[in-house]
């Protein structure tokens, strides 16, 4: 699944640039604690495995094992792993998002899924390879491999397979960051209003139950309730 570039503007832009987390200085990372853009991209990342594990389940379409399908699905998810990444590793918040672009380059071959066996080592493999191509400052693999659970070899492994697949092609215009920083907010707002969130009346009667179709004051409730504090929750900005 593939995100779709929305229309942008400037003023748009900054807003979704500070609201992510990007806008963070290196002299404020250490005060903060997790950036937004974490969040949404392991709700992204975890929507679209979702989605390719049912996929592959249900058809008969043949997947093609890579060099980044585990022997197991490992215990972190998806959200845990990109925050022990982004604590260790100390990159930039906007690796991530570069990082994304790379994932979904990689995924543009033939009969290769992304799933629960793979997600991870293909999350880390990305990131590192945005951080050594945007940040002024970065480890060696050997030390990333230990953030990543992964030996140094693999970690070459990784690194390499997704360059050659990527025809070394790091190199991401403005306006196709600009449309995936907009869309993983897009994407986390669908995401919370196809959830069915039960919301507590104002008078304190009977809770009503909010769908996908929902009218604008359960809407209101339910951005309210779930969005602000499960999303906003522990994120600085």
């Amino acid at each position: 699944m593939a995100m779709e570039p929305p229309t942008t503007d400037a003023g748009d832009e900054l807003e979704s640039y500070s609201s992510l987390g990007l806008t963070v200085s290196h002299s404020q990372k250490n005060n903060a604690e997790f950036p937004k853009v974490l969040l949404l991209l392991s709700m992204y990342l975890d929507k679209t495995v979702k989605q390719n594990e049912e996929l592959l389940d249900s058809s008969e379409i043949k997947e093609s094992t890579t060099m980044f399908h585990g022997q197991r699905v490992p215990e972190l998810s998806i959200k845990l792993y990109a925050e022990r990444i982004f604590k260790y590793a100390q990159c930039r918040p906007s690796c991530f998002v570069l990082g994304l672009i790379y994932m979904e380059r990689y995924l543009q071959q033939p009969n290769i899924y992304m799933t629960s066996f793979s997600v991870h080592r293909l999350l880390i493999t990305s990131v590192i390879v945005a951080a050594k191509f945007i940040d002024d400052s970065f480890f060696n693999n050997a030390y990333y491999g230990k953030v990543g659970g992964i030996s140094t070899r693999e970690m070459n492994r990784l690194e390499l397979d997704l360059l050659f697949s990527l025809d070394f092609r790091l190199k991401v215009n403005l306006e196709t960051f600009r449309s995936y920083c907009l869309q993983l907010e897009k994407e986390a707002l669908a995401l919370v209003l196809e959830r069915p969130i039960q919301v507590q009346a104002t008078n304190g009667t009977k809770p009503s139950i909010c769908k996908g179709s929902v009218d604008e004051t359960c809407k209101h409730e339910l951005v309210r309730e779930r969005y602000s504090s499960q999303v906003l929750q522990g994120c600085s900005w």
